[in-house]
């Protein structure tokens, strides 16, 4: 499968502290994959990486095959980028910052902005300036699409959105992705709705990648455990362990093995245990699962 993102052994410090090291990853063509990680684990370095604004101290940064400090520039028209902040240029309308953006794009698409503004119930003359930030996010998001992009970067997309324009731009997003074969690179602190969303994960501690899956087999594959344990008892885990906590009785523990080869684990450790159970997990569990609570 085709790859549209590269980044290969990518290492950055801000100062003395190290943000990464020797990461790589990829992301390959028609996939819409959701970058999770805890504040301060790398997300926005990535982002800030991936369009050019940041050079890694080492590594490089690969789309569409080009390094991407050094693109040429009709291949960087190809890359849609939503940052935080949204839209500037607030002083305009819905129709003049249309008009304004469509000159600096030759496979500008108006009907793919305007069909996304009517969903919005939007005045064609309603200045950006009186909209709430919802509906800016939705401006610039229709903008984008109106681009025409191969990729699209968005950082935090969901960034200061109600319920409502939150469930709109991530239907509208799928939608749009996958009937135009588009990749998509974002990142969001709000899991439930990259859980609606994205294709593949991956999920970063400080410094590493823990995992780059489909979603759809972290969710089929990543389960608790949970059980009653002798107070005091120290679980002794293995690397198939994410995790392990104990309050008292009550302990638990994240694991990709099937439940048959956790309680072989048990079994042969000899760990006593009472009440031994498993549960599959949402995304936002899963993560908390592989990234610990705190």
């Amino acid at each position: 499968m085709e790859n549209i993102i590269e980044c290969r052994n990518l290492t950055h410090y801000y100062n003395k502290r190290k943000i990464y090291e020797n990461l790589s990853f990829s992301v390959p063509k028609g996939r819409i994959l959701g970058l999770l990680g805890k504040n301060g684990t790398g997300k926005t370095t990535s982002i800030n990486i991936l369009s050019g604004y940041l050079k890694p101290k080492e590594g490089e940064c690969l789309i569409f095959g080009e390094n991407i400090v050094d693109m040429r520039p009709e291949l960087r028209a190809k890359i849609g980028l939503l940052i935080e902040g949204h839209v500037q240029y607030d002083f305009m309308n819905i129709e003049q910052i249309e008009k304004f953006y469509s000159r600096f794009y030759p496979n500008w698409k108006r009907e793919a902005y305007y069909e996304l503004m009517s969903r919005l119930k939007v005045a064609p003359k309603q200045k950006i300036s009186r909209m709430s930030c919802g509906q800016r996010s939705q401006v610039a998001l229709g903008l984008i699409l109106a681009q025409d992009p191969e990729l699209l970067i968005l950082d935090d997309f969901s960034l200061g959105l109600d319920p409502g324009y939150r469930r709109l731009f991530v239907d509208y997003l799928k939608e749009y992705a996958n009937s135009e074969d588009k990749t998509v690179f974002l990142t969001s602190h709000i899991i439930q709705d990259m859980e609606r969303l994205i294709d593949d994960c991956i999920i970063m501690d400080y410094g590493k990648i823990l995992t780059q899956l489909p979603v759809q087999h972290l969710l089929d594959n990543f389960r608790k455990v949970s059980c009653s344990l002798p107070e005091r008892y120290k679980f002794e885990a293995n690397s198939d362990f994410y995790n392990p906590a104990q309050i008292g009785n009550n302990f638990e523990v994240y694991t990709f093995l099937p439940e048959n080869d956790i309680r072989s684990y048990f079994h042969n450790q000899q760990i006593p245990n009472d009440n031994f159970r498993t549960e599959i997990l949402n995304l936002e569990d899963a993560f908390i699962g592989l990234t610990g609570k705190y």
